[in-house]
């Protein structure tokens, strides 16, 4: 009986228990809150539009020494890798024979300026009795043409001279340029011929130096389309080359394009650029590998949007989440380009005042209203 007695008291208790959860659930109901995004606001400025192209160094002049005449190295001059002077004697090959045939010459030279001086004197011994009917003509003839003969023989022998001196100028070989030497093929003792094909050593001017690099040849054809349409125009000077090492860290000295060239390489559909970089410190060396930040315009009045407020699709369409005055968002397709730094170069889609989300974009859908907290300009939010 006792049992039967308290259960109607348990379940009109459970009942109470049940009714008040069900009001307290209905008074806390009610609309969700306004989500909260940061946005960009964006701007126009005008902006330098640069292409990164890889490339290798090459000496600035280059001379590959090379002997002129046979014989043996006698001495070697110069120290493997130092810095050397136009005119630096550089190897010494033995002279023996060179200046012996040099002597003859000389000797030569002496035998037929006598001959000259002879043939002087008894032409005009002879011009002399020939004016007096004291010699025939004949004879005076003789004279004349043997004094000719003999001064040619002196130039024949001042020029055998000269041949001479010339070789044994060779056998002393010097530096054709200025410039860094590097290390050197024969010994002392070597037998070296002329003009062969293998160098004795080369010397190569550093500083400046040469950056060559190549670009496609539809980049070239899209710039110049670029600039016929007013799109991108030419800054008023040349603009400066950053040269990136090859391990991503900035050369101290720009430098700037020297020349293009005038055919495209049928082979790869690209064409060649030449940047002279100033080298002072010799950090450049020939053949390293490098990369040059090159201008290839200037873009007016272009709108930058940060990475972050652009999302793509897996088809790979770009789209940005926009805040009209209302506070309403918007999703627009955008077109976009290039990198910037940290920021997308527009070229449509948004505009100069457009306010992009760029945090919040998790909690806001199309036609979602939102409470902008905070507005930041695109300069700020790349720097972030």
């Amino acid at each position: 009986m006792a049992t039967s007695s308290r259960n109607p008291a348990l379940a009109l208790t459970a009942a109470f228990a049940i009714l008040l959860g069900a009001c307290g659930t209905g008074q806390d109901a009610g609309p969700p809150p306004t989500p909260a995004v940061t946005v960009v606001e964006l701007g126009s400025q005008d902006v330098t539009l640069t292409r990164e192209l890889p490339g290798r160094t090459n000496a600035w002049l280059v001379a590959e020494v090379r002997p002129q005449v046979s014989g043996l190295v006698a001495e070697r001059l110069f120290t493997e890798g130092e810095r050397v002077k136009a005119g630096q004697p550089l190897y010494q090959i033995d002279d023996a024979t060179y200046r012996a045939t040099a002597n003859s010459a000389r000797a030569q030279l002496a035998r037929a300026r006598a001959t000259l001086t002879s043939a002087r004197l008894t032409a005009e011994r002879i011009a002399g009795l020939a004016k007096i009917d004291a010699v025939s003509a004949q004879d005076n003839d003789n004279a004349t043409a043997a004094l000719a003969q003999a001064e040619a023989d002196v130039g024949v022998a001042r020029a055998a001279l000269d041949a001479a001196n010339v070789m044994l100028g060779y056998a002393r070989i010097t530096s054709p340029i200025d410039g860094r030497i590097g290390r050197s093929s024969v010994t002392q003792g070597a037998l070296v011929t002329a003009n062969q094909p293998q160098a004795l050593a080369t010397v190569q001017q550093l500083d400046p130096i040469y950056v060559d690099l190549t670009q496609s040849s539809a980049e070239l054809l899209d710039l110049r389309r670029s600039l016929a349409e007013g799109r991108l125009s030419r800054g008023e000077e040349a603009m400066p080359v950053k040269i990136l090492l090859e391990d991503g860290s900035d050369f101290p000295h720009p430098g700037r394009l020297k020349f293009s060239e005038v055919a495209v390489d049928p082979s790869t559909g690209s064409y060649a650029l030449r940047i002279e970089v100033p080298n002072p410190e010799h950090m450049l060396m020939p053949g390293m590998y490098v990369r040059a930040v090159l201008g290839a315009g200037v873009r007016a009045d272009a709108v930058l949007v940060p990475q972050r407020g652009i999302a793509r699709d897996p088809k790979g369409n770009t789209t940005a989440m926009v805040v009209d005055a209302q506070g309403v968002v918007e999703q627009r397709p955008v077109v976009v380009s290039r990198t910037i730094g940290d920021q997308w170069l527009v070229e449509s889609g948004l505009a100069a005042g457009d306010r992009v989300v760029i945090e919040g974009l998790q909690k806001i859908a199309p036609g979602a209203t939102v409470e902008v907290t905070e507005t930041v300009n695109a300069a700020a939010a790349d720097q972030e």
